[in-house]
């Protein structure tokens, strides 16, 4: 017996391995054959997510649920007009100015690696910097090629651009109206030792984990924007915004904007780029150390391997999509077999128990 268990649980952890990449490969081509309906589908969750919050605030306030979603679509829905009208502009400006100014940083970045290689020869130093300064600058190059062409290929395509954000907020007030009926009514077709825990864990992980995002990363655009005006850093807002939208992407993605934004102002100044590294990380660290455990807390409970694990995972099967959605998903799963687990832990304690008070049989004789 213990030997046929053993070799059933070999072969077990045996498949899991090629059962788990063919589903992330399948995952992968289903999405990109639907990627447009199933990037609106998303989007459009994740914004009734967050937007159901302040929607329950309403309802407190003996107001009916409908008029409670009317209500929080349309404070929204200013928002974002006064948004597109007076920062977006503002973005897309200081964005066409830095492409244009990238060939001239580059340049002068080399002009700075040829000094500094001209001073180490000086001091009979053995350093050669044209190759890799030649490596940056490709690099630099084909980067600054594949975003010129994204914003022509978006320019291009506004009008599709403008239906997808039509299609995302009708989607939202739908959601929002409807949501909880289909969401239950697929939830029951689940057994409730599942179903249950797979909700719970699904609106914790998805609605705290986005809005925490969403709240650090805004966090990070009001702090630097001053410091960086105040240090004179060129495209100050757009190099803040920069960081902190890319605080969405958990682990990974403040240290990547960070890096990009120290990168792109050390080709412009050596010197400013120190500073603007050593400011941008203090209040990463004021971030992950002060507002993260109190917004985000233990509510996913994964070791940071398993979540760059599902980052890697999440941007393999959809990219960007991927990426942001990876953690909550990671939570949620973790959450279910989490809750699962205990659920029959607890059922075999208490049977045990009735088992072992329940008194044996007498023997009549």
């Amino acid at each position: 017996m213990r030997r046929s268990a053993s070799l059933q649980t070999l072969l077990i952890y045996g498949l899991s391995g090629p059962i788990i990449a063919l589903n992330v490969w399948l995952l992968s081509v289903l999405f990109r054959f639907f990627q447009n309906p199933i990037t609106i589908l998303s989007i459009a969750a994740i914004l009734a997510f967050l937007l159901n919050y302040p929607v329950k605030l309403f309802e407190k306030a003996r107001i009916t649920h409908t008029q409670a979603v009317i209500i929080v679509l349309f404070i929204t829905l200013t928002l974002f007009v006064v948004l597109g009208v007076t920062l977006v502009p503002v973005v897309i400006d200081q964005t066409i100015q830095l492409l244009n100014k990238i060939p001239d940083w580059l340049s002068a970045s080399q002009e700075n690696l040829e000094k500094w290689e001209t001073l180490a020869k000086q001091r009979r130093l053995p350093v050669d910097l044209r190759v890799i300064s030649g490596q940056i600058n490709g690099s630099i190059q084909n980067l600054v090629q594949q975003i010129a062409s994204g914003a022509v290929g978006v320019a291009g395509t506004l009008l599709s651009g403008l239906i997808n954000v039509v299609l995302v907020i009708v989607l939202a007030f739908y959601m929002l109206l409807y949501g909880d009926r289909v969401w239950y009514g697929l939830i029951n077709l689940l057994p409730s030792s599942i179903g249950v825990p797979f909700s719970k864990s699904l609106q914790l992980n998805f609605h705290n984990f986005f809005l925490s995002q969403l709240l650090l990363g805004l966090f990070m655009v009001v702090a630097l924007t001053p410091i960086f005006l105040f240090l004179r850093v060129p495209f100050a807002l757009l190099f803040a915004i920069v960081i902190g939208i890319s605080e969405l992407i958990p682990f990974v993605g403040a240290a990547l904007g960070i890096g990009l934004v120290t990168i792109l102002v050390l080709l412009q100044n050596w010197w400013l780029g120190f500073p603007v590294a050593l400011m941008a990380t203090i209040m990463q660290q004021i971030k992950d150390n002060l507002l993260a455990p109190k917004l985000l807390g233990d509510f996913i409970g994964l070791n940071p391997i398993w979540i760059f694990i599902s980052i890697l995972m999440g941007f393999e099967i959809a990219g960007l999509l991927g990426t942001l959605v990876a953690v909550p998903i990671a939570g949620t799963i973790k959450g279910t077999f989490d809750a699962i687990k205990n659920y029959k832990q607890s059922e075999s304690v208490s049977n045990f128990t009735i088992n072992y008070d329940s008194p044996p049989d007498q023997e009549e004789g």
